[in-house]
């Protein structure tokens, strides 16, 4: 077996964390996959993975092993298709990082449809609201809401999401519907932290044509986009969500838009990737794809 194929041995192990998993899903002997990993442990000679009866997890030397595999297995993959662009349809692992909101509203019901156009891809997707490292922990894009700061990485506009201020009708019913921003101060906020920073981002708003910010009272404070949902609707205060999601809630009631001259501005939505001067064509597919779909929808 060659050190590539090795390579693919290991990280499907390290994936599934099984060796007869692994075997079964590479169409491979058992006793061919132990083989494949004790020779490469011995080679390295360092231990990457913990086997007990239960299952098998990855060593401190493993995790950092898989992070370098799993950066050449897709290089290698690139490689292979680099020239066949126009003849073939793109093949193989696209690894994407969403905001779990915007994962879950939009871009997963419409993967029926990208699979229909592209059937030979896979998507390993985390839908997730922390600060993802393309490049330490091998994603080949991500979706990010909010200004951008990291120059090294190319980043492509796709479009803004309009945001408004709103409650839980509960909420309103037994503390009042705020009419200014001086009413805010009598107000229970939901706060929202930086899971970088692990402060609060604060209230905002817009004056003149310039962001401000508040400082409010907040009982709770979460670091997920599907949390923050939750906590308004349970009626635990204020809170400044994007419009999108929110349509049954508002029509129905149970959730009203407050404040409506002092909106939040509209979030930026980029697709992000490593600066590659050769985007492999799978990731330039979904890339496109979807930008052209939130696009159409938020635009």
């Amino acid at each position: 077996m060659d050190r590539i194929q090795t390579m693919e041995v290991f990280s499907r192990v390290a994936e599934l964390g099984s060796f007869s998993r692994a075997a079964e899903q590479l169409n491979l002997p058992p006793a061919t996959v132990t083989n494949a990993i004790q020779a490469l442990e011995k080679h390295l000679g360092a231990r990457l993975l913990q086997r007990t009866t239960r299952k098998v997890t990855l060593t401190d030397e493993g995790i950092t092993y898989l992070e370098r595999c799993t950066r050449l297995l897709a290089e290698f993959e690139d490689a292979d298709t680099l020239f066949q662009r126009d003849q073939l349809q793109p093949r193989g692992v696209i690894r994407v990082d969403l905001p779990e909101r915007l994962a879950h509203t939009a871009v997963i019901p419409a993967l029926p449809d990208f699979f229909a156009l592209y059937p030979n891809l896979q998507i390993r997707l985390s839908a997730t609201d922390r600060f993802v490292d393309l490049v330490g922990e091998a994603v080949d894009c991500v979706v990010r809401v909010g200004a951008l700061s990291d120059s090294s990485l190319i980043a492509r506009r796709i479009c803004n999401i309009e945001q408004i201020n709103c409650a839980a009708k509960s909420y309103l019913d037994r503390h009042g519907r705020p009419q200014s921003l001086k009413d805010l101060q009598q107000h229970t906020v939901v706060n929202y932290f930086s899971s970088r920073t692990g402060r609060d981002l604060g209230w905002e708003y817009m004056e003149d044509g310039e962001p401000r910010f508040l400082k409010l009272q907040g009982q709770v404070s979460v670091a997920s986009s599907e949390a923050y949902l939750a906590s308004c609707i349970a009626g635990l205060g204020l809170a400044q969500i994007p419009r999108f999601g929110l349509e049954q809630l508002l029509a129905s009631g149970a959730m009203e838009e407050v404040l409506p001259d002092f909106k939040p501005p509209p979030l930026p939505v980029s697709v992000v990737y490593a600066h590659n001067k050769h985007l492999s064509p799978r990731v330039r597919v979904f890339v496109d794809w979807i930008a052209r779909l939130l696009a159409e929808r938020y635009a």
